[in-house]
């Protein structure tokens, strides 16, 4: 796209702006408090989750953002009252099922206000970390975010925000390389698809993945990386900014 005509779609993104707004909620996962190219030992994940957001503020100044850190402040894993409390229907609920059920509730409850999800999840041993595991855990409600229904002719379960138009864009970083589909380490990547398949299963189908990979080589390679995954953030920010459903403000 040639500068002039970059310009005028951003302008033209931010005239529409003025009169229609969405939600993005913006998530960390890294144990990295800080961000590469800013901090030592920073996040290229948290880096990179930024830059999106960045860019597509740049795009719709009116959009709202809503961060959360799950990083820094893990939601806690489930439990046994959890799962007693989640199962037992709202109206049966005692007031320490309730409290038990506050925090996801209001993981649940800013799901369902986003319409772009914005999740900073690096790759902890082919996985995601436990803290991001246990956010995936707290959202996927019964009642809330899927239904079950065991008398239910076929399949009991059902997402209940799939109607709902929502999109996930994952940024993720990868201490090897090669794990894109068809390369050498593809089989072992258990984080971009296991995030797919959850999110998924509530009914956010609409998923965008960047990576960056060589974290652990580091040097040119890692820079290559890195400058191109930035580019695929920029470029993956504008598209979804002109693409993605207005809600009238």
């Amino acid at each position: 796209m040639s500068a002039p005509h970059a310009a005028r779609a951003r302008a033209s993104l931010r005239r529409h702006a003025r009169n229609a707004m969405i939600t993005l909620l913006h998530l960390d996962a890294s144990a990295r408090p800080g961000r590469s190219g800013l901090h030592g030992h920073g996040s290229h994940s948290r880096r990179l989750s930024a830059r999106f957001v960045a860019r597509w503020r740049d795009l719709r100044p009116a959009d709202s953002v809503v961060y959360r850190d799950l990083g820094q402040r893990p939601p806690a894993p489930v439990d046994a009252a959890w799962v007693h409390a989640a199962f037992t229907p709202p109206t049966a609920r005692s007031p320490w099922m309730q409290q038990r059920l506050a925090e996801s509730d209001m993981l649940v409850d800013e799901l369902l206000q986003a319409d772009v999800i914005v999740a900073g999840v690096p790759m902890y041993n082919f996985g995601p970390p436990a803290t991001f595991k246990a956010y995936v855990d707290n959202i996927v409600r019964v009642g809330r975010t899927f239904g079950f229904d065991r008398s239910r002719a076929g399949e009991p379960y059902w997402p209940l925000l799939a109607e709902l138009g929502k999109t996930l864009v994952l940024v993720t970083s990868r201490g090897d390389y090669g794990y894109a589909a068809g390369e050498r380490l593809a089989p072992q990547d258990h984080l971009g698809p296991w995030v797919r398949t959850a999110f998924g299963y509530i009914g956010i189908g609409d998923v965008h993945e960047v990576a960056v990979e060589y974290d652990e080589f580091g040097g040119e390679r890692l820079q290559q990386s890195l400058e191109r995954a930035s580019a695929d953030i920029d470029a993956l920010a504008e598209r979804l900014a002109q693409q993605h459903p207005r809600r009238a403000a």
